[in-house]
């Protein structure tokens, strides 16, 4: 059985061919795109995951970037301070808490280049690997029950798997943060 060569990719196209009007058609439609290689497979779900996995490591690797390399000013640590002013307390204002200490080796600006890098290498890693997972047990169950996948399939796989990992995501990187 000859399979077609690989659509490039997107590839998506209307989906109203294989939704609206289906009864005795053919499994493949003019006009679509099809995939039939498992490595094709994984290529448009890992696209497809790292257009809508990135951004947000993105956004979260920027947003720790940006506080280590200009942090919040320090208040002063009692902020629940009497609205009456007591004799028993000093008049000199308490000394800060948190001192920051100079770095010899590297400078601020450095280290929070090496965490925006980690945030951007554990997308990449995090969309590489579950694209791998989603794309090849996807391409097992297709090629066991015979079905011609469409270019949708790894669209829709994609988003379906990166909506879970941003509810897994969010909380853990905002303490973390």
């Amino acid at each position: 059985m000859s399979h077609p060569s690989t659509p490039p990719w997107p590839s998506l196209y209307n989906p109203g061919l294989e939704i609206i009007h289906i009864e005795h058609r053919s499994a493949v439609q003019n006009g679509a795109a099809y995939l039939y290689h498992p490595s094709d497979i994984f290529r448009f779900t890992f696209y497809w995951t790292l257009i809508f996995y990135a951004p947000l490591f993105l956004i979260c690797g920027l947003f720790a970037f940006w506080n280590l390399t200009f942090p919040p000013s320090l208040r002063p640590y009692n902020l629940h301070l009497p609205l009456h002013l007591s004799s028993l307390r000093p008049e000199d204002p308490a000394e800060p808490r948190y001192k920051f200490k100079e770095n010899e080796r590297r400078s601020r600006f450095t280290f929070a280049f090496l965490v925006l890098l980690t945030f951007l290498a554990a997308g990449l890693a995090g969309a590489a690997i579950s694209s791998a997972i989603v794309g090849f047990v996807a391409a097992g169950f297709f090629k066991a029950a015979n079905y011609n996948m469409s270019t949708w399939i790894p669209f829709l796989l994609a988003v379906m798997h990166v909506l879970v990992g941003y509810l897994s995501l969010w909380p853990s990187i905002i303490d973390i943060i």
